[in-house]
């Protein structure tokens, strides 16, 4: 099963803004290379991809992914989350994938466990796995076999929408509740939500100096 990784990664300037209040931006850039550092790093240890791909035009975020030996896409990286992730999977659907998983950038608890949990629960094609955020309101982490099999439209609301998409395409979607896939870093909540938990992330090296993670 030929399984493409795909992380949408937007322009490092504008990262993050909802934690304005607490990080500066120099900071909140810090932060946003260092959760994909840690997402990267937890997909290319993962069992059972056949490769990842970034879809990001942020020259930054493209050198750390190429030191990941991710695969850069650039269309559709300026067209917002569901853009960027909707035209990757248009790609790898024209090039003959079995499958996409889409997580973002964010989340830097995943573990290589959860990816290959994620891969071992999908269903034979065509299937829809998903795992949602800690609040089962967004969409974490997406498997679609083939890529463009459901039609996805990301947002803080969208995880009982993808659950209908996934349905009104005649797919039965697999639901995976994974605590570290589950906890992605938008807003003061969920800072502090992750502050308490004890990691050997990036994210949390750099958080440390911050904001007093020891």
């Amino acid at each position: 099963m030929a399984v493409w990784a795909v992380v949408p990664v937007k322009e490092l300037e504008g990262a993050k803004m909802r934690l304005a209040a607490l990080l500066p931006s120099q900071m909140r850039q810090a932060l946003m290379l260092a959760m994909l550092q840690d997402v990267l790093a937890a997909l290319a240890e993962a069992r059972g991809l056949a490769g990842v791909a970034v879809v990001t035009v942020d020259a930054t975020a493209r050198e750390v992914a190429m030191e990941y030996g991710a695969r850069i896409i650039e269309t559709g990286a300026r067209d917002g989350h569901t853009g960027a992730v909707s035209a990757a999977a248009r790609l790898l659907a024209e090039e003959g994938c079995h499958g996409m998983l889409t997580v973002p950038g964010d989340i830097p608890l995943v573990t290589p466990g959860e990816i290959s949990q994620l891969l071992e629960a999908h269903a034979p094609q065509p299937a829809f796995t998903i795992a949602p955020s800690r609040d089962e309101r967004g969409s974490n982490a997406i498997i679609c076999s083939p890529p463009d099999v459901v039609p996805l439209r990301f947002g803080e609301d969208s995880f009982v929408p993808h659950l209908r998409a996934a349905e009104a395409c005649g797919i039965r979607p697999t639901v995976l509740r994974l605590p570290g896939i589950a906890l992605d870093l938008d807003t003061p909540e969920d800072l502090a939500a992750f502050a308490r938990l004890p990691s050997p992330t990036r994210a949390r090296a750099v958080l440390g100096d911050a904001i007093g993670v020891q």
